[in-house]
C-alpha cells in the first residue's frame, strides 16, 4: 500500500475530529459563547450542511489544480477555520468557523479518495480507500475522546488549538508524503468530463444507497447516549467506554470491508444492510437488556459506517474516480447523517427512545430495496445462455461467460 494512503488517513482523522469536537464540549462551549445547548447543537448541523452543500463547490473551484496543491490549499482553508474557532469571541463567529471547516472537510474527502484511487491498481482500490477511511473510524474512536478530554481539562478553546496543531502535522505529512501527480479522474480532467456522468440515472441510485446506509446507522448512533443510560440502564460514566468499544468495532469492520470491497462490492453492501436491519431491530426490541444492548450496538458498529469502502468503490465504477464525483458522494453520505439524526430526533419526541432504532432499520430496508435492480441484473447475467441447436455431426463447443460482480 502506498505511503500516501496512510498520510491521507491522517488528514481525514483531523477533519473528523474537528467535526465531532462540538458534541463532546457542549456545556463548556455554551457557557463560553453565552449560548444555549440547542444553539451549540446547531453548530453540528451547520457543519454537516456546509459539508453537503459547500464541499462540491470548493472542489469545482480547485479542479484545475493538481491533487497535491489542491490538498494543501484545502488544509490552509481548514486551518483558517479552526484558528477562527479557537479564537471565537461570539456565537456568530463560531458559526462562520464551522461553515469554513465543514466546506473544507468535504472537499478534502473527495480529493483524498480520488488520490487513493489514482495511486493504486484498480483491483486494490477498495482496500486503499478502506485504509484511508480508517481516519474516519479512528476519529470516532480516538479523536472525539481526545478532544473531549483536552477541552474538559484545559477549556474548550484548547481542543480547537489541539486540532489546529494536528492539522499542521497532517498538512506537513501530505507535503512530504504525497507524490506530485497528474489530476486523477477523467481522461481530460475538464469540468465537462467530470459533470457529464451525473446524467446517468444509475449513478443517482447508487448515491441514494449510500445515503440510506449512513442514515440508518446515524439514526441510531446519534441517540446511543440516552438509549444506553435511560433504557439500557448504564451509568453516564460507562457510556464513553461503550462508545470507545463501538469505535473499535468500526475499525475492525472497515478493515474487513476494505479487503472485500473490490471483489464483492454489491454483495458486501447487501450483507451489511441485511445484518444492520437485524442488529437495529434487535437493539430496539431488547434495549432494556444491558448485555444484549451492547452486543447489538457493537454489531451496528461492524456493519454501519464501515460500508464506506464498498460504497466509494461502487460510486467510482458507476461514475468515475474524479474528485467531483467523490465529493458529491461524500455530500450524499452527509445527507444521510442529517436525515438520520434530525428525523431520529422527531421520532424520539413522538415515540420514545427506541424509535430511532426502528427508523434506522426502516432506512436499512430501503437501502436493500435500492440494491434490487443491480442484484437483479447480476442474477440475470449469471444465468448460462441456452445452447444453440447445432447441425448433426457438428462438434463446436458452446462458450458461456460468467458474470463478474462490479
Amino acid at each position: 500500500m502506498p505511503r500516501a494512503v496512510y498520510v491521507l488517513a491522517m488528514g481525514i482523522f483531523a477533519m473528523v475530529t474537528s467535526e465531532f469536537v462540538v458534541a463532546g464540549l457542549m456545556p463548556q462551549m455554551a457557557e463560553g459563547l453565552n449560548a444555549t445547548i440547542p444553539q451549540i447543537g446547531y453548530l453540528i448541523t451547520t457543519f454537516a450542511v456546509a459539508m453537503a452543500v459547500g464541499g462540491p463547490f470548493l472542489t469545482i473551484a480547485l479542479m484545475k489544480l493538481r491533487p497535491k496543491p489542491a490538498l494543501l490549499l484545502i488544509f490552509a482553508i481548514f486551518l483558517a477555520g479552526n484558528l477562527l474557532a479557537a479564537t471565537a469571541t461570539s456565537y456568530s463567529v463560531m458559526m462562520v468557523a464551522r461553515v469554513v471547516t465543514g466546506v473544507a472537510s468535504q472537499a478534502f474527502f473527495g480529493v483524498a479518495i480520488s488520490v487513493c484511487s489514482a495511486l493504486t491498481r484498480e483491483e486494490v482500490r477498495g482496500r486503499a480507500i478502506g485504509v484511508a477511511m480508517n481516519g474516519l473510524m479512528l476519529g470516532t474512536l480516538l479523536g472525539l475522546p481526545m478532544a473531549t478530554f483536552i477541552g474538559g481539562n484545559y477549556g474548550w478553546r484548547a481542543a480547537f488549538w489541539a486540532i489546529t496543531v494536528l492539522t499542521v502535522i497532517a498538512a506537513a505529512a501530505t507535503f512530504w508524503g504525497v507524490p506530485r501527480m497528474d489530476r486523477p479522474g477523467s481522461s481530460t480532467g475538464t469540468f465537462r468530463e467530470e459533470v457529464k456522468v451525473f446524467r446517468l440515472p444509475r449513478l443517482w441510485l447508487v448515491l441514494s444507497t449510500s445515503t440510506l446506509i449512513i442514515g440508518a446507522t446515524f439514526a441510531a448512533f446519534s441517540y446511543f447516549n440516552p438509549i444506553l443510560t435511560d433504557v439500557s440502564g448504564f451509568s453516564e460514566s460507562t457510556v464513553p467506554v461503550l462508545l470507545i468499544a463501538y469505535g473499535a468495532a468500526t475499525v475492525v469492520g472497515n478493515s474487513v470491508v476494505g479487503r472485500l470491497a473490490d471483489r464483492r462490492t454489491v454483495s458486501v453492501q447487501a450483507v451489511g444492510l441485511s445484518l444492520n436491519v437485524v442488529f437495529l431491530s434487535c437493539f430496539a426490541l431488547f434495549a432494556d437488556l444491558s448485555i444484549a444492548a451492547v452486543v447489538f450496538m457493537m454489531g451496528i458498529g461492524l456493519v454501519g459506517v464501515t460500508m464506506n469502502p464498498a460504497m466509494a468503490t461502487r460510486v467510482q465504477r458507476t461514475g468515475n474516480a474524479g474528485p467531483l464525483v467523490n465529493t458529491v458522494h461524500s455530500s450524499f453520505i452527509t445527507l444521510g447523517i442529517i436525515i438520520g439524526s434530525s428525523v431520529g430526533g422527531v421520532f424520539v419526541d413522538n415515540f420514545g427512545l427506541r424509535a430511532p432504532l426502528w427508523l434506522g432499520a426502516g432506512l436499512a430496508v430501503l437501502g436493500l430495496l435500492s440494491l434490487l435492480p443491480e442484484l437483479g441484473r447480476r442474477t440475470a447475467a449469471s444465468r448460462p445462455t441456452a445452447e444453440p441447436v447445432t447441425p448433426a455431426g457438428a462438434n463446436t463447443p458452446v462458450q458461456t461467460k460468467q458474470h463478474e460482480e462490479v
